[in-house]
């Protein structure tokens, strides 16, 4: 175990050779870009908090989503 790990230069707590985590990642990225500005209308509306607290969850989902993305780009798991 330890020869595999000094042969791809450290441990990844993500192992993106495996098909499931790739997929798994993908969707994820997809759920968290496109769901966080619908967090904002049910954090808002079904949940009754306040506006301000909802747009500021709903925009920090959409940024996890994106910077999600972006590290499968530079990955290169999302060609």
């Amino acid at each position: 175990m330890s020869e595999e790990k000094q042969k791809t230069g450290g441990s990844s707590r993500l192992d993106l050779s495996s098909k499931y985590w790739k997929a798994f990642l993908v969707v994820l990225a997809a759920i968290l870009t496109f769901g966080g500005p619908y967090a904002v209308y049910v954090l808002a509306n079904v949940l009754e908090l306040r506006y301000v607290i909802s747009a500021s969850v709903g925009f920090v989902l959409f940024a996890v989503g994106l910077i999600l993305i972006w590290y499968l780009i530079r990955k290169k798991v999302i060609s």
